[in-house]
């Protein structure tokens, strides 16, 4: 029982060292990160549509 408690105070002690972003940073970060997964989504089903209608062409 005594480690757990160590453990926890420990990671306690640890978590007010970290260097949290800013508001204006995490908004950028997430706006970065959301249009990427947006942009690869859009890529990859369009190459995805393009190579089935291609495979669909050829076996015809």
């Amino acid at each position: 029982m005594q480690r757990i408690k160590k453990f926890f105070s420990d990671v306690f002690r640890e978590m007010r060292k970290v260097s949290w972003p800013k508001r204006k940073e995490l908004t950028r970060s997430t706006i970065t990160v959301l249009s990427t997964v947006v942009f690869f989504t859009v890529f990859f089903a369009v190459i995805d549509l393009g190579l089935s209608e291609l495979i669909r062409y050829i076996l015809e």
